[in-house]
Parts: C-alpha cells; structure tokens; sequence
C-alpha cells in the first residue's frame, strides 16, 4: 500500500460508476412486473399491519389514524417515486448504493451500501424472532420453555435463551434464496397471496360489524386528566396525527427491495416504477382499510395495542377468527423475512463485484445463479443475531438506514436531473468561470438552455446545502418543537427566528435550483414536480432521523466505525474503479 496524498484521496474518495446501458448480467432475469409487486408488499405489508393500526389508534391518533397512514403513504410514495426512477436508470442489484455510486462518488456509495447491509440484517433479525414469538404463542410457549432449560444468558441487552428456532428458520430461508429468484419467488407470492386474503377477510369481517358512530365518541376530559384525548375523530388534535404519521411511516419500510432486485428483473425500466407504485398502494389501502375496520367496530380507546385483531374479534364474539388471524401474521411474517433477506446478499454482491468489500463474497454460482456464498454468509450472521440478542433496541437502527437511504435517492434524482446535456458534451464548449457569470446563473440570468457542466455542478452544490439547512431546521424543531409550540421563553422565539432563516434559505435555494436548465437526457420514468418533490423527501426524511433516539445513533456509529476500518484498509485498494 501506497500513501496517498490529499489530492489522490479526494479523487479516491469521489471517483464514480459509470452508467451503463447493457442489459448483460450474471444474475438470471426471472422475475416479472407482478413477482417485483408481490415482493415489494410482501415486504412492507409484514406484522406491522397486524399491530401498528391499533397501537397508533389508541395512544396517538385515535381514528384519525386513517389521515396518519395517509399522509405516511403519501411521504412513502415521493421516495418510492425517486427509486422508481433511478430503477429504470440503473437497473442493477445493489439500489440505493450503485445510484450514489453514479452520481456522489465511491466514499459515499459505499457508506450507503454498508449502512443497507445493516439495515436489511437487524431487520430480518427481528422478523425471524416475531416469527419465533407467534409460532411459540400457538404451543403454548413451549420453544422458549425448553429452549431456556437448555442454555440461558444472563448478559444485558442479550435474549435471555439462545433461539434456536429463529437461527434454524434464517438459514432455511438462506439456502432457499441461494436457490435461486426464481424459486424463492415463488414462495414470496403464496406468502403474501395469503396474507392480502386474511387482510381482505379482516375488512370484510369487521365492516359487517361497524359503526361509524364510534368516530364521534365524546371523552369526559378535564384539564388535568385526559388519559385517551378529547374525543371525536381527532381526540389528539392536529400534533396527533402527525406523530402517528411518523409512527406509520415505517409501516411503509421495505419496498426499496424492487430496486434492489432490478438486476434480476425481466424488463427493470418499465417493472420497477410499476412494481413501487402499485405495491405503495396496495400497502396503503390494506392499512387504511383495517384501520378504519378497527376504529368502527369498537372505540379507539378499547383497542388492544399489542394483538389487536384477536382483540376485536373476541369483541364482536368471532374467537374462532384469531386462527385465520394468526395464519395470517404468520405468513406475512415469512413474506418479510423473504422481503428483508432477499435484497440482503444483492447489495453485498454489488459492493463485492465493485472491490469495495471481500470479492469472495460476490461470486455467482454457475448452476443457481445468485451469489450463493454471500447469501449463506449473510443468513449465518443475521442467524447468530436473531438468536443470541435482545432487538429491541438494534431494531430502531433499521431506520435509520432506511432513511438514509431515502434521503441519498431523491438527492441522486435532483443531481442527475440537471447533469450535463449530452448535446452540450458533445459541443465540448467552456463555461465562463467568472464570480459574475456564476452569481448570474443562479437565477440563470445568462439565458442558457442547454444544462452544461457548470450548471450541473451548481446544482450539485445547491443540493449539498440544501440537505445542511434540512439537518439545521429540523434539528431545532426535533429538540425545541415543544418550546416553540408555546413560545413561553427567549430559547423557543430564538429557536423560530433560526426556524424562519434557514426555512427562507431552503426555498431560495430550491429556487436557484428550479432556475437551472434540465438535461436533455430521455427517461422511461421520472419524478414529477423536480425540484420540490424530491426536496420535500429529503426534508421528511431527515425530520423522522432526528426524531431517533441517541442510543440507535451511538449503536450505528459504531458498525459505520467498523465499515471505514474494512473500506480504508481493504475497499479503497482492491476498488475495480480505482
């Protein structure tokens, strides 16, 4: 190994993958418009549905749920947009990180692809061991029973007993996925085939039995006790609603697995935006419709937080439904676990294929076609986890890779949008590099028509601190909200006057982007409304990872710590790009 100097490191550091057009891969191209959309729910409809609409429903939102999961599917549907086009741009594995690769450079690609591979195996972790939980609930607990007489751990932050029901089902459904797409497609599309009709047969049930009614309940409230809110549709008013949005948000986590599998995907420029937006709204009509079902059949505040579908049906007499229930969550358990460890070996397969991790761990079996030994690898350490530690915590880190993620594609959108005209590179003309000329083109004084490289680099810039002016804004908000909302004290009013500039610099810098000339290349899909609608994401996004707890930061510290040590001493020299 060489020393390199600040120059060669900044060049290291921001070296970039080129676009290709070749629809040539190694992986085998089997999965159809509809494989991609059963996955893409599969996914993201898992036992969040069977739990967040009660939960949200009774301690946040009330009936109002409905508007959280509305307004949480909207913010999911301008990310899902941004991957919908950059699928149908770059249509290889790896999604979030291959599409930073091509427009931020390496350093940042593969902080992206590292924090995915931790997002997908602390998720999967934690749905093999609810799995675990609903199979042990139909026995009786007794898996746990014997599982705790065998061994047992009495270490913090550690499950009490080794599960070795979770570690068996993880590397069952490894070796399925090292099978191949095909196959473990297949499997995904019953698994959520009959988790839609248990969904289907809850909303049908339960409207049988509803009454509308229940949405205009008045609470006896006073000023000092107001346990379950005011009443009515909206017992928590307006902060409410928001905060259960915020909750609901990630009941829409997972569908970025479609981009993900793009490079397996028959035809992945037209598939992929129709598979994110169909599976969005297919997600967002099921919880919509069990949420208005739960809120009309019983009132909000009698709603079992943690089951509560058994719950009303034990309400309305049906005990015998909870079985069909219970399948039902059982299914869609195995539709996420299929959802969260599919994408998991294809994004180590990319970063593997590109240099920037272990290269033995990317390579394609000749008779499955899918890279069996990073797959299989990957299920031994989300086995070890889902077995051995307590996920309560490690579990709230999902999101933040998750979010991250979101938040570097729309970025992607905005930078590519306004690259280079091909005509212009083509010309290989000049820009003018005056502080004048540059000044001018913020407002694009200079009349020019054609995006040219400077103009690509200013709304590169422009990104940048507009994404430092979302960290600030809502940061203030994340740890003044409260303060601000009673304006009581000379801390909250200086909180609003930083609020009021950086909210002013945010839209005079979209603005400046709006101003720029777009580039002249075609697309299959793309985003509406740029710049606002990817801007609008990114600002969301950033709001809901400020709202994340210290600890999930400290813990997600600590494996990007582990990830640099891999990149700097391994990734930066065995780089194909390099």
């Amino acid at each position: 190994m060489k020393a390199m100097d600040f120059n060669q490191l900044t060049g290291v550091l921001t070296r970039k993958k080129k676009l290709e057009n070749s629809s040539e891969s190694n992986l085998t191209r089997y999965l159809s418009t509809l494989d991609l959309t059963a996955l893409g729910v599969g996914s993201t409809l898992g036992v969040g549905v069977y739990v967040l609409a009660g939960s949200v429903a009774k301690e946040t939102a009330g009936p109002a749920v409905v508007i959280s999961f509305a307004i949480a599917a909207v913010a999911s549907m301008f990310a899902g947009l941004c991957y919908a086009e950059f699928g149908a741009r770059v249509p290889k594995a790896g999604s979030a990180y291959v599409y930073s690769y091509v427009t931020m450079g390496e350093f940042i690609a593969f902080l992206i692809g590292w924090t995915l591979i931790l997002e997908y195996v602390i998720g999967s972790a934690s749905v093999v061991r609810a799995l675990s939980v609903y199979v042990d609930a139909l026995f009786d607990n007794s898996m746990s029973h014997a599982f705790a007489s065998a061994a047992k751990f009495n270490i913090s932050h550690i499950s009490p007993y080794p599960d070795f029901f979770a570690f068996g089902t993880t590397i069952a459904f490894s070796v399925a996925l090292a099978c191949g797409a095909k196959e473990s497609s297949i499997a995904n599309n019953c698994f959520t085939l009959v988790n839609l009709a248990v969904v289907l047969f809850v909303v049908i049930a339960g409207s049988l039995k509803s009454n509308v009614s229940n949405w205009k309940l008045p609470m006896e409230c006073t000023k000092a006790h107001c346990p379950y809110g005011t009443g009515g549709f909206a017992p928590y008013g307006v902060v409410g609603i928001i905060t259960g949005a915020a909750r609901c948000f990630y009941g829409f986590i997972g569908f970025d697995c479609i981009a993900t599998a793009g490079e397996e995907a028959k035809d992945p420029r037209k598939s992929i935006p129709i598979a994110t937006i169909a599976s969005l709204t297919v997600v967002f009509l099921a919880y919509f419709g069990v949420s208005a079902v739960l809120t009309t059949v019983l009132p909000y505040y009698q709603q079992n937080a943690e089951a509560p579908f058994p719950h009303m049906f034990n309400y309305i007499g049906w005990s015998w439904a909870k079985w069909v229930v219970t399948i039902g969550a059982i299914c869609a358990l195995c539709a996420s676990l299929l959802g969260a460890m599919f994408p998991l070996p294809r994004v180590i397969y990319a970063m593997a294929s590109d240099g920037l991790i272990f290269k033995w761990m990317g390579r394609v079996n000749s008779r499955f076609h899918t890279p069996i030994i990073g797959t299989l690898s990957a299920g031994f350490l989300t086995g070890i986890l889902a077995a051995i530690f307590d996920l309560d915590q490690l579990a709230r880190m999902m999101s933040i890779g998750t979010l991250l993620a979101y938040s570097i594609v729309a970025a992607c959108v905005l930078i590519l949008r306004y690259e280079e005209s091909e005509a212009f590179e083509k010309k290989c003309d000049k820009d003018p590099r005056t502080f004048k000329f540059i000044a001018m083109q913020l407002i694009n004084a200079n009349n020019l028509v054609m995006s040219t490289k400077l103009t690509s680099q200013i709304v590169s810039w422009l990104v940048f601190y507009y994404v430092l002016f979302c960290i600030g804004i809502t940061g203030i908000v994340a740890v003044y909200g409260e303060e601000m909302i009673k304006g009581s004290t000379w801390t909250s009013w200086v909180a609003i006057g930083f609020v009021v500039v950086f909210g002013l610099l945010l839209i005079l810098t979209l603005i400046f982007i709006y101003c720029q000339p777009v580039s002249d290349r075609k697309l299959t899909f793309s985003v509406p409304l740029v710049p606002f609608l990817p801007a609008l994401s990114i600002l969301i996004n950033i709001y809901l990872m400020m709202m994340l707890d210290g600890m999930t930061w400290i813990q997600f510290a600590v494996w990007m710590i582990i990830g640099l040590i891999i990149y700097f001493f391994y990734g930066i020299w065995n780089s194909i790009h390099r």
